[in-house]
């Protein structure tokens, strides 16, 4: 991310949220493969919400590259309610784990709530854990990549990091297509 975004080490995103102590340390790192335009925005409008899964192909090459930088125990789809998943056919996370050509780790359950995309920031940022643990898996000092189409606040991928490292896992990453 370029310098006037940034802090330091940490965006100025991160920064905030590392200074809320209820959120300190729960995101160990966020990085995305592209930023959050208006091209961007149409094409993942496109395959996430118009159900065309084919799309999730033409970043198969820059993710697969892009995911081997990373050293982790699992590798994780933010997962939808059952809801979002009958209304879409299919988890835009996963789909991008799988045509990059890894194998995706469900750990993580996802209560059904109002779409994301319908609240503002401060509401997204307050509201309750939306995600259970699906696992009997030792997550005890493992470490978690995270994967999710979009980073707009952070939220999400936070509210997962927390619930990860509250059952174990000593580190969790995330990375999304766009930011």
């Amino acid at each position: 991310m370029e310098g006037e975004y940034r802090s330091g080490n940490l965006c100025f995103d991160c920064k905030r949220w590392e200074e809320d102590e209820h959120w300190t340390g729960s995101l160990d790192q966020n990085r995305s493969l592209y930023r959050y335009t208006d091209f961007t925005k149409d094409v993942v409008a496109k395959f996430k919400f118009r159900g065309d899964f084919v799309l999730a192909e033409i970043f198969a090459e820059d993710l697969c590259q892009a995911l081997q930088s990373f050293q982790y125990d699992y590798i994780v789809p933010i997962p939808l309610s059952e809801e979002r998943l009958y209304e879409r056919g299919f988890n835009q996370a996963e789909a991008l784990i799988t045509t990059a050509g890894f194998k995706p780790i469900h750990l993580l359950s996802r209560v059904h709530t109002e779409k994301q995309s319908k609240k503002s920031r401060s509401e997204r940022i307050h509201v309750q854990q939306v995600f259970g643990l699906e696992t009997d898996l030792n997550l005890n000092s493992k470490t978690i990549l995270l994967i999710d189409d979009i980073y707009t606040t952070g939220s999400t991928l936070r509210h997962a990091a927390k619930l990860l490292k509250e059952n174990g896992a000593a580190k969790v990453y995330s990375f999304t297509l766009a930011r």
